[in-house]
């Protein structure tokens, strides 16, 4: 799961219901709706399972977020039967994420990237799930766009990052040695050039 896990992504503020920029049908705006709805109460769930200590209380918290996940995946396939929309696509993407499906989340960012290239949310999800697969120079070049176009979205990217590195330092899970030595020598290049440009982003 990554939202709790190495690799980390949003946490239950971190994906905004944004207003629509399309314009939906009817029927898809209705789904649409339900499933922003089902959502608010994914990401409120969120929170309680990442505080709640109690075995047997998490383990029931997982199961209702599970539940709200399954709901909201199909309000927002539903959608997508009526129209394509990236946003609807991004939350799918989400999901994935959480459910640790990185190549569904994938291939859901790059729908939501083929309707809106510049979908800063769906690049740096796409590069969370670069990262659950071990893509490493995918998840680079995702950081490199956002560190140009959208500096809060690549901040949070390099902080999964660090996480991936810590992570396979203690287990390398099939990555060579040398490759996690090459990408921790590379974020740490990187941190060296945007500590001193945090306060004044390129444009």
């Amino acid at each position: 799961m990554v939202g709790a896990g190495a690799h980390g992504a949003h946490g239950p503020q971190d994906l905004p219901n944004s207003p629509l920029e399309e314009k939906p049908d009817k029927a898809a705006a209705k789904a649409y709706a339900a499933g922003v709805k089902t959502m608010t109460k994914a990401h409120e769930q969120e929170a309680i399972l990442v505080n709640e200590k109690d075995a047997d209380k998490r383990g029931r918290a997982r199961e209702k977020l599970d539940d709200l996940y399954d709901r909201a995946m199909a309000q927002f396939t539903q959608v997508l039967r009526n129209q394509e929309m990236y946003d609807a696509w991004n939350q799918i993407c989400y999901i994935h994420l959480q459910l640790g499906a990185y190549r569904e989340a994938m291939d859901d960012c790059n729908h939501a990237l083929k309707i809106k290239p510049d979908l800063g949310q769906a690049i740096q999800d796409r590069g969370q799930a670069f990262l659950g697969i071990d893509r490493l120079e995918d998840a680079k070049a995702s950081y490199m766009d956002l560190f140009y176009h959208s500096r809060p979205l690549a901040d949070q990217l390099m902080s999964s990052m660090h996480d991936w590195v810590k992570t396979h330092r203690a287990s390398a899970n099939g990555v060579r040695a040398t490759d996690i030595d090459a990408f921790d020598k590379w974020l740490q290049e990187r941190d060296g050039i945007a500590k001193p440009t945090a306060s004044n982003p390129p444009t």
